[in-house]
């Protein structure tokens, strides 16, 4: 009995400082590293949350722009920090993405990253140029199929999310379009407002304050619901395209070796923060669906998210190698 209640102590005594270091946490400034350029959607969301973050906590929350490798060297310089919650990643659908197309990675996604929370999901929104002859998705399909190759659309990159919607959509529907590959999304937004490309399947945050002056004409939204910014713009399924439920989504992720419980915790931080009327008000203007989510759900998400772009980068042989 002497021996049993000396080893139940010494084990206490070991978790102590852990146990303590979740309860104190954060007692320091803590670092959001965004795997994008500052300016972008997913970075505005992340300074959005740093700010009530830092207000919750007491501590600095100071947002790091890593850009660069589609999301890969911000994801490195995460994983070469401790595993103390101090530094946390901010990725978007890259980081499924690349899971699924790219055959080289130098970490394996679902092993080297903990799921914190899903922040918030953006559908793409299928655009036009408002001199291109649809008024609706099923035009856009019946215009594809009556001049087969001629019909271009953009996209932000090879792999990426609009790249990826249009290559769905495509497969629902059998309606032959080519890909004009862009190197980012502002240059092909531009495009297409010029009238060089006529399709755009946009990133709503990007593409809303064109759609409301009138530069661009949106005929659907990918997801289950109307968007509360486009209320008059049916979703895929009311358009009659099943199946293009397409979102860009922004994720909070920790290094896999994190304590359980901390991750929990800043979970639930990060839930509370977003569920904040200001901080929500604000994302939601940006198209975002706000989320919140727990770190199973999360991961739930993101894997179903790889499964998905797996299966079509088999189907529609789209490599980001």
């Amino acid at each position: 009995m002497q021996r049993r209640s000396l080893a139940l102590g010494l084990a206490a005594l070991a978790l102590a400082p852990a146990v303590q270091a979740q309860t104190d946490f954060p007692n320091k400034p803590v670092r959001l590293v965004v795997t994008y350029p500052p300016g972008g959607t997913v970075d505005v969301a992340a300074r959005i949350l740093a700010t009530k973050l830092t207000e919750l906590w007491g501590q600095s929350v100071v947002v790091d722009n890593r850009g660069g490798a589609g999301g890969i060297i911000g994801a490195q310089a995460v994983l070469s920090s401790p595993a103390d919650g101090y530094t946390l990643m901010v990725d978007a659908s890259n980081h499924a993405q690349n899971a699924a197309l790219k055959k080289r990675m130098p970490f394996d996604t679902l092993k080297a990253f903990a799921p914190v929370s899903l922040l918030v999901k953006v559908p793409n929104v299928l655009v036009i140029h408002p001199r291109f002859p649809a008024q609706s998705a099923k035009d856009v399909v019946a215009y594809a199929k009556a001049n087969p190759g001629k019909l271009d659309y953009a996209s932000s990159g090879n792999g990426s999310a609009q790249h990826l919607a249009a290559e769905l959509f495509a497969l629902k529907t059998g309606a032959p379009m080519t890909h004009v590959a862009y190197r980012g999304g502002g240059p092909a937004l531009v495009d297409v407002m010029a009238g060089n490309v006529p399709v755009f399947f946009a990133s709503l945050a990007s593409s809303l304050p064109h759609i409301q002056s009138g530069k661009l004409k949106p005929l659907a939204v990918a997801g289950t619901r109307r968007s509360p910014v486009l209320p008059d713009t049916p979703t895929f399924v009311e358009a009659g395209v099943a199946g293009v439920d397409v979102y860009e989504w922004n994720g909070l992720f920790a290094p896999a070796s994190t304590p359980p419980a901390l991750v929990e915790k800043i979970s639930k931080d990060v839930a509370a923060a977003l569920n904040d009327r200001e901080i929500k008000a604000k994302l939601m203007a940006l198209g975002a669906e706000v989320i919140g989510s727990t770190p199973r759900e999360a991961d739930q998400f993101r894997r179903s998210e790889i499964s998905q772009w797996t299966a079509l980068g088999k189907r529609a042989n789209i490599s980001l190698d």
